[in-house]
């Protein structure tokens, strides 16, 4: 018999399918061993020695392959055909040869295989190799570089910058990038300018659109017409004019298609056309490449789909080139094209992503997969379609017209156009389209150019046309689109930065740590992760340029291709990373405030236009505003007169959305005339009536989620300020019952002999309305429920039934909860990551929030779980481990073989707290 390892239950079970009594297939579900998260798992001092630790499932996973191998012939180690498949094969190997549970003899084996195919994997144990000891070395050197990085710099963040919680080696340079454009953004000036365009007809009535772009003989760049008054000028002298056609220029051109997908354009276009973020197209993409269930027979529908190669193997471009003549014709497939990789440093080892049976058409088996899944489908098979089309001819017709104003200038229009001759591979796929930018700089072309997809009239040097309409348009410049997911991931990609299977990963710890957040797909740094990058930037920027971290992920391809020892990189990088951290070793966190004052300055204190100092306390006039650290609640801005004056607001004006404008207006004033007004503190807007006198401090109310600050009127003002609000005495009981908000949003409060009880309320507005009835009914309901309000005891509205877990059975739901949206199994409850759309929820998706959240500790508890001491202080803040290490939260590994993420507590948040204490 022979044992074969694969990483996913699922794929064991299909490739035993194929390979039939003879053989075993075991799961070891991703990486069966790691380093665990605390210091000294990587001992520079002993030449960059590793500490692995097999968790609990991981060694019962290989107490199998151990007594499986006891009667074998031969170990076949098949996991995943990349860089950590390659180790998750050498880590079983070790463990094996150190436990001795390799008996004498037994052959030992690494094969490979691109697709989940009776055809690629038979063929795949036809050619068996070695393990590839400089892809290993790779990984431990990707790894070691990540560990170090991450539990490195991360203490130093906790001690000088309380409230940020990690850094990372390719997370930190992605946040910069993101936080990078916001700074451009913030600075991007806005220039007014003008464009003259005018609607021309022919003899024959033909319409024909042109745009001004001459004045005697000079070209226009986009902004030389400033002013309304220069385009009104223009206009007139344009209107009622003789406009002849000058010149006609045609010319033919062609347009090839695209290559097949990598991960990351696949990512992209997944994000484009679908919606779907990076990791949401990973895990529907990993249960293509598995397998699923197609009349009763479990098929792999695509190739790997970790990637950077672009090339397809020439069968599966002869099979595409036989789809594309049956369904389009022979036109269509001219000849077979072979692409090659622009990707800086690519790894080329593998095809491609592509179905790995292109007559396998979308419409065939959409009947067999979830809507997420036949949509990524269908966009894969598209784009391997097209890749081997013929590309598409275009006529494009650019006409000249001249015209003699009445102000004695010659004015140049121009119109453009095109005409698609034959559509070639357009028949089947086009690529999306990301945000172009939209700002100019100052004297250079518009870089969106002209329309060309526009249809021209038929025309003749010498013909005369006639204004049908003149028009002057105003425009203002615009600044660059902020990174959405498939952006950021092209511009990884271009810098060299990271690899395709750490994209996913990387979005999803900026977004976890709240160092960024998605508002309308796109990526808007927090100010907590603008804190991080500008500490980084000001004590370690060597360490999150873009040249340096590409030039080091050139150097793990060098290791990787034998070219380089591993030990050698370990060794320069960590000799000049540990001297920058004994650096800042002894620097005061007043001195880290002050540099980070500095550095971000344009955006926590914004120019005023009247030249004014922008750090001038508003409050008292004489202190100087700065950058305050809070342990408990964050980053704030305070005014350095502190006690004498307790001037605070929100760390970033312009991300308030005006808030910071709406301090100390006031809304009006009350009976006896004092002035009720808005406040912006650090925690955001308030409402405030009168002010302090002494030690007194005036009346106050926040303002709850739901309404505008901006649009607040007196009577609300005075509504929330007179919370709380007496509903009544309760009529059995006694005792005044009255309504309120809180921390958790709005409650009655019901007081008697000693005892409180409190009842959540549906909404702000029940505050103000609900009478003594329905308040006595809620109080009941609470009592009777065994202490749950009706609120909480009703069952939580469906959002969406997902069906059956696909491996363990009973219903997965998506449910709206208390605190949003969470996925449910089995009593086990995991919440829907934000700026996520529960409705568009899959049951991938849902699966792997399950497994996560079962990993970390929820659901039930066992016996020695509950009795177990508690973790230490040192496995408290674990570094953004996704990040360095991707394998270890692969989708196709189960929550019963992943290791409990340590506690939250951190050992070093006492010192932490002392020097904010100290601070303040």
């Amino acid at each position: 018999m022979n044992v074969v390892i694969v990483e996913s239950a699922a794929k064991a079970k299909t490739i035993n399918k194929y390979l039939g009594s003879g053989y075993k297939v075991i799961a070891s579900y991703g990486h069966v061993r790691d380093l665990p998260a605390k210091d000294g798992s990587v001992e520079p001092d002993h030449d960059f020695a590793m500490q692995w630790e097999v968790d609990s499932k991981s060694q019962k996973i290989m107490r199998e392959i151990a007594d499986a191998l006891k009667n074998a012939d031969k170990l076949i180690l098949a996991t995943d055909p990349d860089r950590e498949g390659e180790a998750i094969s050498w880590h079983i190997l070790e463990i094996l040869n150190n436990k001795k549970a390799l008996k004498k003899g037994t052959e030992v084996e690494r094969v490979a295989f691109n697709a989940i195919t009776k055809q690629s994997i038979l063929a795949a144990l036809k050619e068996p190799r070695k393990i590839d000891e400089p892809l290993v070395e790779a990984y431990l050197a990707r790894r070691a570089l990540d560990y170090l990085v991450g539990f490195t710099l991360s203490p130093v963040l906790w001690r000088k910058l309380p409230g940020a919680r990690s850094a990372g080696r390719v997370q930190s340079v992605a946040l910069r990038l993101v936080c990078d454009r916001e700074a451009e953004i913030e600075a991007f000036k806005t220039d007014e300018y003008w464009t003259i365009e005018a609607l021309l007809t022919t003899s024959r009535g033909d319409d024909v659109k042109t745009r001004l772009v001459a004045i005697e003989g000079t070209a226009l760049k986009k902004l030389d017409i400033k002013d309304e008054a220069s385009a009104t000028a223009i206009k007139a002298a344009l209107e009622g004019r003789d406009f002849r056609v000058a010149s006609i220029e045609k010319k033919a051109a062609k347009r090839n298609p695209y290559p097949p997908f990598t991960t990351s354009t696949l990512q992209m276009d997944a994000s484009r056309k679908l919606g779907f973020s990076a990791k949401q197209t990973m895990q529907i993409a990993q249960r293509l490449y598995e397998g699923v269930d197609i009349g009763g027979e479990t098929v792999g529908l695509i190739t790997y789909m970790r990637t950077d190669g672009v090339q397809i193997v020439p069968e599966a471009v002869s099979q595409i080139r036989d789809v594309i003549s049956a369904e389009y014709g022979k036109q269509y497939t001219p000849f077979a094209r072979e692409y090659k990789t622009k990707a800086k440093n690519a790894q080329e080892a593998h095809e491609a992503i592509r179905p790995t049976d292109p007559r396998r058409k979308p419409d065939q088996v959409r009947k067999y997969l979830e809507k997420d899944q036949a949509a990524l489908y269908d966009l894969i098979w598209k784009r391997a379609i097209a890749s081997q089309m013929a590309p598409a001819d275009m006529e494009q017709t650019a006409v000249e017209i001249e015209a003699k104003g009445s102000d004695g200038k010659n004015y140049g229009l121009r119109a453009n156009g095109s005409v698609l001759l034959f559509d070639g591979f357009l028949k089947v796929y086009e690529e999306g389209r990301d945000d172009r930018f939209r700002y100019i700089e100052k004297g250079k072309d518009d870089p969106e150019g002209e329309d060309e997809d526009r249809r021209l009239p038929a025309l003749a040097e010498g013909d005369h046309l006639k204004d049908k309409e003149i028009s002057a348009d105003q425009h203002f410049t615009q600044p660059p689109p902020r990174f959405s997911e498939a952006t950021l991931v092209k511009r990884m990609e271009e810098l060299g930065i990271g690899r395709p299977s750490t994209y996913a990963s990387t979005m999803a710890v900026l977004v976890d740590r709240d160092y960024v957040r998605i508002e309308k797909k796109r990526l808007v740094p927090e100010d907590k992760g603008r804190l991080v990058i500008a500490f980084l930037e000001s004590f370690f920027k060597r360490y999150v340029e873009y040249d340096f971290t590409a030039e080091l992920e050139e150097k793990l391809d060098l290791i990787s291709n034998n070219e380089l020892a591993y030990k050698e990189v370990l060794r320069d990088f960590w000799r000049q990373f540990i001297a920058s951290v004994g650096e800042i070793k002894d620097l005061r966190v007043g001195d880290v405030l002050e540099a980070l004052n500095e550095m971000l300055g344009p955006h926590v204190f914004p120019d005023k236009g009247d030249g004014s100092d922008p750090r001038l306390c508003p409050k008292c006039n004489q202190g100087r505003l700065s950058l305050k650290i809070s342990g408990k609640y964050g980053a704030f801005i305070g005014c350095g007169n502190y006690p004498e004056c307790n001037y605070t607001r929100q760390l970033s004006q312009s991300a308030n959305n005006g808030e910071a404008a709406l301090d100390g207006k006031v809304l009006g004033y009350n009976d006896d005339g004092i002035a009720v007004a808005l406040r912006t503190g650090r925690f955001g807007p308030y409402i405030q009536l009168g002010e302090a006198t002494g030690d007194e401090k005036p009346k106050r109310s926040s303002i709850p989620k739901g309404i505008d600050a901006a649009t607040l009127d007196f009577e609300k003002a005075m509504q929330l300020l007179s919370l709380p609000r007496d509903v009544g005495v309760h009529p059995t009981e006694g005792g005044m019952i009255t309504a309120s908000l809180g921390r958790f949003g709005p409650f009655i409060l019901h007081e008697h002999d000693g005892a409180k009880t409190y009842v959540n309320l549906g909404n702000v507005e029940d505050v103000f309305t609900i009478g003594i009835n329905h308040a006595v009914t809620l109080l009941a309901e609470k009592r009777a429920g065994g202490g749950k309000s009706r609120f909480q005891r009703n069952a939580p509205k469906v959002l969406k039934d997902l069906g059956a877990h696909p491996s363990e059975g009973g219903p997965v739901q998506v449910l709206e909860g208390r605190y949003g949206p969470y996925v449910t199994h089995n009593k086990v409850n995991a919440t829907v990551p934000r700026g996520k759309d529960p409705s568009a929820l899959t049951m991938d998706e849902a699966v792997a929030l399950i497994a996560e959240r079962i990993a970390n500790g929820g659901g039930k508890k066992s016996k020695a779980s509950r009795s177990s001491a508690k973790p230490k202080a040192a496995k408290a803040a674990k570094p953004a481990k996704g990040e360095a290490a991707p394998a270890a939260k692969r989708t196709a590994k189960p929550a019963a073989a992943k290791k409990a993420a340590p506690a939250k507590k951190s050992a070093a948040k006492p010192a932490a707290k002392k020097l904010a204490k100290a601070k303040a």
